[in-house]
């Protein structure tokens, strides 16, 4: 029986990319569970196959074979319209670069996923505006993205993948695009909403000092992710 409290379980996942001289391996076999409230660092140099596995990890990619549950629902043989459905309510995302629709307000933005989902628009605005002010920007609601700062920006974004209340959220490089004084302060912002929102969360980073920061740290090391 499958613990309940697992958000997040990947097992024996395997993926290659074809290339002119055969099939590049890039994940062996990964298997990796996160729990709620649990906030995992994922470590490796560029091109080890981080986003590969992210994209993998949060249904936009299928595996060339392993086994995916999200909240423990095997979600590996799902059709395309069932895998959207739980990218929608149970997975947020945040990238490097923000990706906020420009002629939005922060609010719009961080409603937008609720409306989607099919919540009216008040209360996703009381939702959005919750979360915007959690993260310190709730005074830039009515601002569009060109009228705020990139830390901003990036804030704006993580209250939008928090807007579904998921029970996952996937980072590739939350503040890989900020300043270091920005990228900590947004970091410690994130990590601290992701722990009051109770969500399983796996965290890719270069910075060793940031994934410290982290309740545990996970290395992608020749296709295998291994204790960092």
């Amino acid at each position: 029986m499958r613990e309940t409290n697992i958000a997040l379980e990947l097992r024996q996942i395997k993926h290659a990319f074809a290339t002119p001289a055969g099939p590049l391996e890039i994940l062996k076999g990964v298997s990796l569970r996160l729990a709620r409230g649990e906030v995992a660092g994922l470590i490796a140099p560029s091109g080890a196959g981080k986003s590969t596995l992210l994209h993998i990890a949060g249904l936009l990619e299928r595996p060339v074979s392993g086994e995916i549950s999200v909240n423990g629902k095997d979600c590996a043989g799902l059709g395309d319209k069932a895998r959207t459905l739980i990218r929608r309510h149970e997975i947020g995302f945040v990238y490097q670069f923000h990706h906020l629709l420009p002629e939005f307000s922060a609010q719009e933005n961080a409603a937008m996923p609720q409306i989607i989902a099919g919540v009216d628009k008040a209360t996703a605005a009381v939702r959005a505006q919750e979360l915007l002010e959690r993260l310190g920007v709730g005074a830039r609601a009515t601002h569009r993205p060109a009228e705020m700062s990139g830390g901003e920006q990036q804030r704006v974004a993580i209250a939008r993948a928090f807007a579904n209340r998921p029970s996952v959220l996937l980072a590739d490089e939350p503040t890989g695009n900020l300043d270091s004084e920005t990228a900590d302060k947004v970091f410690d912002t994130m990590l601290a909403a992701a722990r009051d929102e109770g969500l399983a969360a796996l965290i890719v980073t270069h910075n060793p000092a940031l994934a410290a920061r982290m309740d545990r740290v996970l290395r992608l090391d020749r296709g295998l992710v291994v204790p960092g």
